[in-house]
């Protein structure tokens, strides 16, 4: 799960992609990619530039679609080479460095809803075989009566209405998830789930729980989301790449203990970083406010940090902070943090620990939508409580004693006389920051510029290739 959203970029830099032996298995274009629809997208918003993006298997094919994009509607296309974060996410931050008026995102996606750009996804479609699936289904659940969700990966979407005209009359309890890209309008329902993009009515009087979920797609961290999310559901799956079926035997109680322990961490934390990892997804200024406003009422210490994909290596640079907390979409917000040097928590966890109001009822929630005002799953933030009434509290990592009440927000910071002083005979104030006198304890501090100390010298031809492997490394004589 960590190199999904984390990695160092090695496996990137060493890939070599084919373009006719990406495109070979696909055949016709036209109909992967679905040029008329997007076409017709561009056609009818009035678009001249548009940006594609495409995830790093589908980038063999970038040109040749940008080139008959342009051809069929006029419009300046745009290849966005990289993304800011995960590849599921739409990357509106790069669009808009060349202008872009909407954005068509290739491959999969977390559906997540967008700020400001039109968005039409196109997610490949992959080929499945139904008629292995209904088989397989049915050995899965052999009692016509089995009440049964049907969820699938986007890249096989397209299948599901076939797979419904085999199933639905053998199976009178069997419901089919619909995709809902953008949040659908009006409120929900009662019966109604929307969630991870997707959309089905339940009619059972016992609700979700007396439904299994049959799931069409590989592991990954999709599946991994609904398992969590939907843990009283059993879950089973079919894997369209290999052609097996199975019940899936991921341990959820035992994930679940091991997120409910980095929960126990974040409340012994006492300086937390927030993780910036996204910046296209609807309501990420709002989350990062609102944890802000949560770390002050818990009297911890909070940093806002942009480092674009995290891995060890770039969160490791920052000693000071006890826990890290990443807003990211609901797919790419479980981290797994094993190797990274401090942990990593999602925005729901943190609330676990900081709001006293907020109880664990076995539901575990990865879109930190969620948790919004008006949000399904929002808790008001409790009063706050002088400290000598707090209910003393002892951590179950460290046995130490610990605070969990809140604090009011005017007493929870610095005054404002300690927090400005003179910076040199000017009179020119500065700021004091918590971070920056812990940067100047430190003995190393990165690049310096040394301006007017180095000198000049003309340019010479340095190294070729890549930094972890240069061309001819290695071979000079000492």
């Amino acid at each position: 799960m960590a190199t999904a959203f984390s990695s160092d970029g090695e496996a990137a830099l060493r890939r070599e992609l084919n373009a006719a032996a990406a495109a070979a298995p696909r055949g016709d274009l036209d109909g992967f990619y679905e040029m008329g629809r997007a076409a017709a997208f561009v056609r009818d918003g009035g678009f001249r530039k548009v940006a594609l993006q495409f995830p790093d298997e589908l980038l063999a094919d970038a040109v040749e679609v940008a080139a008959r994009m342009e051809a069929a509607t006029g419009a300046e296309m745009y290849v966005l080479g990289d993304t800011t974060y995960g590849s599921c996410c739409v990357d509106e931050v790069a669009a808009e460095h060349v202008g872009a008026e909407a954005v068509l995102h290739y491959g999969p996606a977390c559906l997540s809803p967008c700020r400001k750009l039109p968005v039409l996804h196109i997610f490949g479609q992959q080929p499945l075989d139904v008629g292995r699936c209904t088989e397989a289904f049915r050995k899965l659940y052999p009692e016509r009566q089995s009440r049964v969700v049907v969820l699938s990966d986007v890249v096989y979407a397209h299948a599901m209405g076939e797979l419904e005209q085999q199933l639905c009359p053998e199976y009178p309890n069997i419901i089919f998830s619909r995709l809902a890209c953008g949040d659908p309008p009006g409120p929900a329902v009662p019966g109604e789930e929307r969630k991870f993009g997707r959309q089905f009515w339940v009619e059972a009087a016992g609700g979700l729980q007396d439904y299994a979920m049959f799931y069409v797609g590989a592991e990954g961290l999709a599946l991994t989301s609904f398992m969590l999310t939907w843990n009283r559901c059993l879950f089973s799956s079919f894997n369209p790449i290999t052609g097996c079926s199975r019940r899936e035997t991921l341990n959820v109680n035992r994930a679940l203990m091991r997120r409910l322990y980095l929960v126990e961490r974040a409340r012994d934390a006492h300086v937390v970083g927030i993780l910036v990892g996204t910046l296209g997804v609807a309501g990420y200024l709002t989350v990062l406010q609102h944890l802000r406003e949560l770390l002050c009422r818990a009297g911890k210490r909070s940093y806002t940090l942009a480092v674009g994909k995290p891995n060890p290596a770039k969160l490791a640079n920052f000693l000071e902070v006890d826990i890290f907390v990443l807003v990211a979409c609901a797919q790419n917000s479980l981290l797994d943090s094993s190797d990274f040097y401090r942990p990593v928590v999602t925005p729901y966890e943190l609330e676990l620990a900081c709001n006293p109001a907020r109880e664990w009822t076995g539901d575990y929630l990865t879109d930190f939508r969620d948790l919004l005002p008006g949000a399904c799953a929002h808790v008001e933030l409790p009063p706050a409580v002088p400290s000598v009434e707090a209910v003393p509290d002892v951590s179950l990592i460290t046995g130490n004693m610990r605070a969990t009440h809140l604090c009011n927000p005017s007493t929870s910071q610095l005054p404002p006389s300690t927090a400005l002083a003179c910076r040199d005979q000017t009179r020119a104030l500065a700021e004091i920051s918590p971070a920056a006198s812990f940067l100047e304890s430190r003995s190393w501090r990165g690049l310096e510029r040394q301006l007017g100390q180095t000198p000049i010298s003309k340019a010479v031809q340095g190294r070729r290739g890549i930094a972890i492997a240069y061309e001819n490394e290695g071979c000079e004589q000492p």
